[in-house]
């Protein structure tokens, strides 16, 4: 009987990915790519059915890779568990969204872990790869899958290794990003290293799966800190005058050691970022320890829809109609440029504030997102003319999507409320722009 680590060194080794969203498929589109049968677990039916009819859905997957893989069967899809035993690799790429009270929930991993304990089987290799807080693979997996009553790093292996995806970024794929991966036993470890190296150019061991979860924290909460940094910056330069904070990102990049630059805007969004810091102040409460300045950092980042709310009404404000009658035109919805994720995208609650405040003329577009509902409230993305334009009260810049037409936009709008510098390069009209942090 072959070896866990010949099967994967000879390509025979059958690859299970559970969850098919934007962590999962990318993965078992690489790892059919190159040569291994790989099996997705999905509960959405509908993905199911697109990747079993050759059909992508995520477009930082190649179309072209996609349509080879699952033509020739390497990629399929199934709704179930069922093939579980039959798999060699399992890759639980689920969801960890947090409560309304903001604490972790990990339903979707204690799930899967339920679902594939009682068809473990010796030599497999489970690798959770959800962003979550330190010990939930030794502290929630391991205890389920040893259910079985197969013993970790002797029956059967297991280790974390987070995903680093960034949706959007054409340059850093799931195949030239770092990854790390840390095992329960340095023999999961090493498997764990082995079968990632096959579709990752550079692989990181770790201790422990606990170093891997934290280090995973603390690239996004990095993240989280710095642009609260900027963002409260923006406000006092706003409140100051004659200060204008992108400027002054600017000028302190062109050091060249000691400082990264980070950009004002109108909230985060997206599933790491946000979520991430609540996690970690979730846990630490646990060793009764609080975490001041990252909770501080989440909040600062989470109150900048409310001020973008508040810089939209002061404008409206000052203009011949009434705040509940004047025309609102959102640009962009999904959370960052160029993808069409709106998980926690601060222009819907900049959309949901502004429709609690008594707003009711309020439109979007985004070419990415064509239908989104806040508040109870469903919408379609409307065309982007210049006739729409200028039938608008105000236009609010909320993502900054390469393909708009700025100067279109500065040219025949009332106001434009831009919370992402991307009117920077427009110079006809600035005195109807109104930035973000610009001291005006």
């Amino acid at each position: 009987m072959a070896t866990l680590e010949n099967k994967i060194k000879q390509k025979k080794a059958r690859i299970g990915v559970v969850g098919l969203g934007y962590v999962g498929l990318p993965l078992a589109v690489e790892f059919a790519a190159k040569g291994f049968e790989t099996l997705g677990i999905e509960v959405d039916e509908t993905k199911v059915k697109a990747i079993n009819t050759g059909k992508n859905y995520i477009d930082d997957v190649d179309d072209k890779v996609f349509a080879r893989v699952t033509k020739i069967g390497l990629l399929k899809a199934a709704e179930n568990y069922s093939d579980v035993a039959k798999l060699d690799i399992i890759f639980i790429c689920v969801p960890t969204p947090f409560t309304a009270n903001k604490e972790p929930d990990i339903s979707y991993i204690v799930a899967a872990s339920k679902e594939i304990a009682p068809r473990l089987r010796k030599g497999q290799l489970i690798i959770l790869k959800s962003t979550t807080f330190p010990n939930t693979t030794e502290g929630y997996v391991q205890p389920i899958l040893e259910q079985s009553k197969l013993k970790v790093g002797k029956d059967f292996y297991l280790a974390f290794s987070p995903e680093r995806i960034d949706p959007g970024n054409k340059k850093w794929a799931t195949k030239n990003t770092p990854t790390v991966v840390g095992g329960v036993t340095p023999e999961c470890t090493r498997l764990a290293c082995l079968a990632t190296q096959q579709i990752v150019s550079t692989v990181v061991p770790v201790s422990n799966p606990k170093v891997a979860e934290m280090e995973k924290l603390l690239e996004n909460i990095f993240r989280s800190v710095n642009i609260a940094l900027v963002n409260e910056l923006a406000q006092l330069c706003d409140r100051m005058g004659g200060i204008n904070m992108w400027e002054v990102v600017e000028a302190a990049a062109t050091k060249p050691f000691g400082f990264m630059p980070f950009y004002p805007g109108p909230g985060i969004g997206g599933h790491c970022i946000l979520i991430d810091p609540y996690y970690l102040s979730w846990l630490a409460r646990e060793h009764d320890f609080q975490t001041k300045f990252i909770t501080l950092a989440a909040e600062t980042n989470e109150n900048m829809p409310f001020y973008v709310k508040s810089m939209v009404q002061r404008e409206i404000s000052m203009m011949p109609v009434a705040f509940p009658d004047a025309k609102l035109l959102i640009l962009g919805v999904a959370f960052k440029r160029d993808v069409d994720d709106i998980r926690h995208s601060p222009a819907l609650k900049v959309m949901e504030l502004l429709l609690k405040d008594g707003a009711r003329n309020i439109v979007y577009n985004d070419p990415f997102v064509p239908k989104v509902k806040v508040d109870g409230h469903s919408y379609e993305s409307v065309d982007l003319t210049k006739e729409l334009v200028k039938s608008v009260d105000c236009v609010l810049i909320t993502t900054d999507h390469s393909q708009y037409d700025y100067e279109m936009v500065v040219k025949n709008a009332k106001r434009v409320i831009d919370t992402r510098n991307a009117t920077k390069n427009v110079k006809r009209g600035r005195e109807k722009v109104v930035l973000l942090g610009d001291g005006k």
